[in-house]
Formats: structure tokens, sequence, C-alpha cells
């Protein structure tokens, strides 16, 4: 089926489709083999540039009141203002559903949100441009995943989501272009903040300005999406195939999406018209997660990145970002085939400097870049589930841990990572945290 035909079929009129998912190999569901630990992991990029001095840190106002616990309650402040619903763990906090790595490291490369966002994902620090719009050099998680896991050749595509906020260079995340990996072994794709409108259901996604260099990587995602849409399988030069019956289940599920986005008193979880990109990014994971129950699903949050011109609205990105994270944590142990199975690892890409830059906000705040100083290399990461596997109520105050431990620390979990090539990975499982 043709993109137009498909959106004229979901009843909406499109404005950018290269943002619609990539739709990848097909396949049965395999059984999970005795070196598994759980049978799902989610890993949220808790992204945009944070500082651990108002995160883990706080010592004045907790910014983060539904993860965090035992440091001060949040008290309204000039322009922090925004009200929450209840949290969705009720007197809990998510950190007490796992361990707590106070003093993690973004260690090594540029502190920029791309560069983040690679180690990330592929266990390797990237010494790359922070503008470049090229895929990984090294293979992803989704890779790993899809290539090693026992049975991978008939892996299903819908078991691995990539699901990112803001589009620049995060489509070309979902695979590396390392020899013997690429596109075959990637993930699903979607930009939900870009496919359907949240602003009075009239359009399909927000229209997006590009520049020059932006454009090359616009017109290359959409001719692969073009691609895909088109072929019943997918060319050889492009790698990636899909079966009549999967392709029909993500027309089906992206059809019920645009219906229920666009129907009266539909549910944005109380915040009505100010759901933030964050929210809408974790709310459409939700339904994923929901519909398909993946064994690898990531997704990023984008908002705080507001931080190098408005303190103030990065507080409370921040403060909507830890009610959203702790929902989907509340989904997921609410779904059946997720629920007691799940591993989901909360990390930042990068940190913030200690020093502010010249702007200050409306309220007199001043605010913070992230140019590779100390501070901004200082994270935090949070790793929850089933207390079979992960050590619970647990806190880590000693430095311990850095952004390429996270990839290892997926592949054990899912049992698959005494099957990746050696010297592939340089990181370590974080076995302080997963038993």
């Amino acid at each position: 089926m043709e993109r137009r035909a498909f959106i004229k079929k979901a009843g909406i009129a499109t404005v950018g489709a290269f943002v619609l998912p990539y739709i990848l190999p097909s396949g049965r569901l395999f059984a999970a083999t005795g070196s598994r630990k759980v049978n799902h992991v989610v890993l949220v990029m808790f992204a945009g540039g944070l500082r651990n001095l108002e995160t883990v840190k706080q010592n004045q106002s907790n910014l983060m009141s539904t993860m965090l616990k035992d440091i001060t309650p949040f008290s309204a402040q000039s322009g922090i203002t925004d009200v929450l619903p209840a949290s969705p763990l009720g007197a809990s906090r998510l950190m007490q559903c796992g361990t707590l790595m106070k003093e993690f490291r973004f260690k090594e490369g540029p502190t920029g949100h791309y560069n983040g966002h690679i180690t990330a994902l592929t266990g390797r620090y990237s010494m790359a441009d922070i503008n470049l719009r090229s895929n990984p050099e090294y293979p992803t998680i989704f890779e790993y995943y899809r290539k090693h896991n026992d049975g991978a050749l008939n892996t299903s595509g819908l078991n691995a989501w990539w699901i990112s906020d803001s589009l620049g260079p995060y489509p070309a995340l979902n695979y590396s272009s390392y020899e013997g990996y690429g596109s075959t072994y990637g993930a699903n794709y979607m930009q939900p903040s870009a496919l359907i409108s949240w602003d009075g259901y009239s359009n399909f996604g927000n229209p997006k300005n590009f520049s020059v260099d932006e454009m090359q990587a616009v017109q290359k995602i959409r001719a692969f999406c073009d691609a895909n849409f088109a072929n019943q399988y997918a060319a050889e030069s492009v790698g990636v195939v899909n079966s009549p019956a999967e392709r029909q289940m993500l027309n089906d599920f992206l059809h019920e999406l645009f219906l229920g986005a666009s129907s009266p008193g539909y549910n944005t979880w109380g915040f009505g018209n100010k759901m933030s990109n964050d929210l809408i990014n974790l709310y459409y994971s939700e339904k994923i997660i929901q519909k398909f129950k993946p064994e690898l699903t990531v997704l990023n949050m984008q908002d705080v990145d507001v931080c190098h011109t408005d303190f103030t609205k990065y507080c409370n990105g921040l403060r909507k970002a830890d009610w959203g994270v702790s929902h989907l944590w509340n989904t997921i142990e609410s779904t059946p085939g997720m629920a007691g199975d799940t591993v989901m690892i909360v990390v930042p890409e990068h940190g913030r400097n200690l020093a502010p830059n010249t702007v200050v906000d409306t309220y007199g705040r001043p605010a913070f870049d992230h140019n590779s100083d100390a501070t901004s290399r200082e994270i935090f990461c949070l790793i929850v589930g089933p207390a079979g596997v992960v050590y619970q109520d647990k806190v880590l105050t000693q430095e311990y841990g850095e952004s390429i431990d996270v990839v290892p620390t997926i592949a054990d979990l899912l049992g698959f990572r005494d099957r990746i090539p050696s010297g592939m990975l340089t990181g370590k499982v974080l076995n302080e945290a997963i038993k």
C-alpha cells in the first residue's frame, strides 16, 4: 500500500509523512531462553540535559516527587506552578522499585544530545560532530537484540521500538552503518508529536521547517518509508522487509491512534491542552507497549532542553517528565504480559554546566548550557524491575557506572550478551543493581 493511500484510509490529511514508523522484518515470537532474566526491557532516555543538582541532589525543593524519596517535598515557587495530577504510584516512589545510582557518568566525548544518544544506544562513546546527520558507526542495541537473540532470524520486528521526540538526527539512530548489521536489524520508529497533532486535531502531526542539511536526512527518511509502504517486500537495497500481516497490524494500529486523537474527550491524563511533547511521547509509548508488548522499547524525552534559555520552564518540564515516567511504570505493571516481567532503565544522556550562561528568564533565574564541564558529565541511572531481578529500594551514593554500561546491561537482561562478538562492547553489566 502506498503511503498516501494508507493516510487516506486513516482519514488524515498528511503534511509530513516522513514521520511514519519504519516497518520491519516479521516472524514468530520466540520463547525465552534460560539465560534471560526478564522478557521485556524499557529504556527511558530522560534526555535534554539535566543537572544532578536539580534531580538526585536536590536540597531545596523536590522537582521529581513521584520518582524520588527522602528529598525535601516540592512547594510552589515563582513560575514553577504547573498543577500535576495525583502521583500514578500513590504514596510510593519509583526509586523504591529498584536501584538508584546517583553518581553515574557520561565520561567521554562532547556532551551533546546526539553524542549522548549514540552512547546510550550503542554502548560506545562517540566523538562525532554534534550536528552530524548519519547513522551511528557501531551497532545499536536494537541491532544487537534482533541479530543475537536466541531465534533472532525469526524475531518479529514488532518486538523492538525506538520512539523519539524531535526529529533532527534521531531517526538515524534506529540502526548503524556497521558491516553485518544495519537496517535489517533496526527497530520500528515513531515520533508521536509530529505524527499526531494535539493542537485541535486538525493536522497530521505538526509541520516542520528544516535547514538544508536537515532536509537531506528528511529526504532519506522519506524515501526509506516510501519504499516500505510501496512494496510488499522491500528491495534488497533498502534492506528492510515486512510481512503483509505485520504491515496490516501497524496500519490498523496507526488508524486507531488517529481516530482516538480526533475523538471528543480524548484522555490526556488530566493535562488537557498542557500535554508536553515529553508526555505525548510517553503517552504513545504506552499505547505501543499495551498493543505489542515489545521485548525492547527505547524512548527519549527532550522538553527540559529549554534550560538553555529558560530555567523556570526547565523546572516545569522536569516535573512533568518525572510524573510521566512514573505513569509509564504504572502502565507497564498494569499490562498483562509486561507486569512482573519488565525492567525499566531511566538515564539522562548527559548533564548540564555548573556555571550559568548569560541568559536570565522572566523570573530572574539564570540558564545553563552543556559544554563538557565536569557537572555536564554527572548523571544518574535508575533501574526498576522485579524483586528477583533488581535490588529493591537501593541507593548508591558513590560514583558507579557510566553511559556505556547501559547496552551490556540490557543485553544481559535479555540473555544475549554472550553472543555479541568480543570487543564490540567496552562497558560492564551494572551488577550493583542487577542480581
